[in-house]
């Protein structure tokens, strides 16, 4: 039998975790200006995202400005936005579909609860491969981030440090992971359950217990008949 618990817990996480995919995929931070000089007073901040950069400075004004040429991007970037918008996608109709599989729901009618089960989990698996795919660009912009900021070849002016956009993908690839896997489990159906016997199986044992019993009779009618 599913768990309708754990599948409500699982719908709610995948939806957080999609309420923060997409802030992480709009937002201008996931680098941002590293200050590795002496300097003590910093005027300005550069934030880069996967749509615009924007500058930022200490009066309070900030000036942003989305990229002028898609092909102008860098390979990485653009396998960034890829992947980030087709999590999200995924991640839309994995809930949809968890949502009409739900046990506590009357999407497919409560007569296919097996159907419904299957649903879930296909919509369990979804998720997690939701989960994966927002997670790589994440990593790899991190990666990226942290070797161009410790190598002496890139000057001062152009390292980066790791923007707050990159926290929270990291967050929401955690919550879609373990809402695919909490739908998936809660979805599940026990291992040890006993399987019901259908009238057409229960047949052969009836008629093979009826035939021993005639065989008993015929062994007791025998041996009377020798010990007389």
């Amino acid at each position: 039998m599913a768990s309708t618990g754990l599948q409500v817990l699982g719908l709610v996480l995948a939806l957080l975790g999609w309420v923060c995919g997409a802030l992480v995929c709009a937002a201008p931070q996931w680098r941002v200006s590293a200050f590795v000089g002496g300097e003590l007073v910093i005027a300005q901040v550069l934030w880069e995202g996967l749509w615009m950069n924007c500058l930022s400075q200490t009066t309070g004004h900030i000036q942003c400005k989305t990229y002028d040429s898609t092909l102008a991007l860098s390979t990485s970037a653009q396998a960034a936005r890829g992947l980030t918008v087709l999590s999200l996608l995924l991640s839309i109709l994995a809930v949809m579909l968890g949502v009409a599989g739900a046990k506590c729901t009357h999407c497919m009618g409560d007569s296919n609860q097996a159907s419904k089960a299957r649903l879930a989990r296909i919509a369990g698996v979804l998720l997690i491969v939701a989960g994966l795919a927002y997670l790589m660009p994440i990593c790899w912009t991190a990666y990226a981030t942290i070797r161009d900021f410790y190598d002496s070849n890139v000057a001062a002016s152009l390292k980066r440090e790791l923007g707050p956009a990159l926290y929270l993908g990291w967050g929401a690839s955690v919550l879609l992971l373990l809402g695919g896997a909490l739908l998936h489990v809660g979805s599940s159906a026990p291992v040890g359950r006993a399987l019901p016997v259908s009238g057409d199986a229960a047949k052969p044992s009836s008629s093979m217990g009826a035939a021993g019993e005639s065989y008993k009779e015929v062994l007791k009618i025998l041996l009377t008949d020798e010990i007389s």
